[in-house]
């Protein structure tokens, strides 16, 4: 018969441990300190020995009826198993949770099979398991906190996680920005903030979390063209548009899915200025900037494309007063090009420091 006493804390503690080990890697309680996922580990380890002992306290059945239902249960809850995983678009941390159990299970089964068969062995075998668990929880949590950053998660990031530096590397682009206001991850309550988004190719996306609850932006259904990863409260994620098609697309909120929103990313416009050919050479009737001036629509991306063999610069203000700090190319090299998007109305002149007599202006209507 099975022993209760053994049972019931055994049921207590796995439950408790698989409660957190699930809301870790679900990432609804990724704020907490990083170690707890081990320890919610650690708890539902003990729990399925104490479980498994009380369990098997009688002994094993070894008749080939149990046998046979055994293998009946294992084939039906492998199957469905199986099948929820191939569906699985989600809950991207769903494999390394499933890992995380096959760790949990495996020398659950040794120790408790060591404590009805072998006894005599049973205090190595868990001494061995245990000592190894404790050094894992400790290197978890020691990376916790002396990793890069600090910072050390298992819910998985994808690689667009990286936009946040592309963006810095596109200091001239436009940042608009989303909100994920406050309580959003009730159920009915806004969520994203405007909802729908509409900006030209080439321009930062930036989504800021102000709820209190770990959210994410990931395309929707399976997140295979930008992911953010968890943001958690006050953090941010950008996402650079240069590198998605001119189309729409759904996200969504992977913790809560019915957090959805679009953005919609539509072909920008363009206006072409060559730097000529002998333009570092001072000339009567030599053309610099071509056109030297340019009007163009609010929004517009001018492209300045070096076609001289030597390097120029594209620098907001003139040669009398010096650089107006609007934009600045750095050099450009011969064949290589600069771009810049005006968003507000007015002229802005521009010249290159190292040949100053090249200058020419923008006009935004």
């Amino acid at each position: 018969m099975s022993d209760w006493d053994l049972m019931m804390p055994g049921m207590g503690l796995t439950a408790i441990g698989m409660s957190g080990v699930i809301l870790s890697y679900m990432g609804i309680a990724d704020t907490f300190l990083t170690g707890m996922q081990a320890l919610s580990g650690l708890t539902m380890l003990f729990g399925m020995v104490f479980l498994s002992a009380g369990i098997l306290n009688g002994g094993i059945s070894t008749s080939a009826r149990a046998k046979a239902t055994t293998l009946v249960i294992f084939g039906i809850a492998g199957s469905v198993g199986a099948y929820a995983l191939s569906l699985n678009t989600v809950i991207t941390s769903l494999p390394r949770f499933i890992g995380v159990l096959i760790i949990i299970i495996v020398p659950t089964i040794v120790i408790a099979f060591a404590s009805m068969r072998m006894p005599k062995y049973l205090k190595p075998i868990s001494v061995i398991f245990l000592a190894a668990m404790a050094v894992g929880a400790g290197s978890f949590t020691a990376f916790g906190f002396l990793g890069p950053g600090a910072q050390f998660s298992l819910h998985p990031l994808n690689a667009t996680n990286a936009t946040e530096s592309s963006s810095q590397a596109l200091p001239t682009a436009p940042v608009i920005t989303v909100n994920i206001p406050v309580n959003a991850s009730i159920k009915g309550n806004p969520n994203f903030t405007p909802n729908t988004v509409t900006v030209p190719k080439g321009d930062i996306i930036k989504w800021t979390n102000n709820d209190t609850a770990a959210h994410t932006v990931t395309n929707a259904p399976d997140g295979s063209v930008f992911d953010s990863g968890l943001i958690t409260s006050g953090k941010t994620y950008s996402l650079d548009t240069s590198k998605l098609n001119a189309t729409e697309y759904d996200y969504m909120c992977t913790v809560h899915p019915w957090m959805t929103g679009k953005i919609v990313i539509t072909q920008p416009i363009v206006s072409n200025v060559s730097i000529a050919k002998g333009a570092s050479t001072q000339s009567a009737g030599q053309k610099y900037f071509d056109p030297a001036s340019d009007s163009v629509k609010v929004g517009t991306t001018v492209v300045w494309t070096n076609q001289d063999s030597a390097a120029h610069t594209v620098t907001s203000g003139d040669q009398s007063t010096g650089p107006s700090g609007t934009f600045d190319s750095g050099l450009i090299k011969p064949g290589n090009t600069f771009k810049y998007t005006f968003t507000t109305a007015g002229t802005t002149s521009y010249f290159c420091t190292i040949h100053p007599w090249m200058t020419g202006k923008i006009i935004v209507g």
